[in-house]
């Protein structure tokens, strides 16, 4: 399902107008990565959290030629499923 899909359904059953629908989705979205890019998490009960991680630096190895190469130090952005999310995905 893409985010137009997405907009289609929930305007479907809330029977709001998909326009409104879109807005509301994009300032969610919008709201979610302002929140994780300032370091801080956003906890949706029962569907998950969404928070910033740090990953260390390392060493890689170029597949191509085999050399090594440095890999810096950067956040990420990581999702963690809710445990309501986790058993629902689990039944299927």
């Amino acid at each position: 399902m893409n985010k137009e899909e997405l907009v289609q359904e929930v305007a479907r059953k809330t029977k709001m107008s998909q326009k409104q629908v879109a807005e509301i989705l994009t300032y969610t979205i919008s709201t979610i990565e302002k929140t994780v890019a300032k370091g801080k998490k956003v906890t949706l009960v029962g569907f998950g959290t969404f928070e910033p991680r740090k990953r260390a630096a390392r060493i890689g190895r170029n597949p191509q030629t085999g050399k090594e190469l440095k890999i810096a130090a950067k956040t990420v952005p990581a999702f963690s499923a809710g445990k309501k999310f986790k058993e629902l995905v689990a039944k299927k």
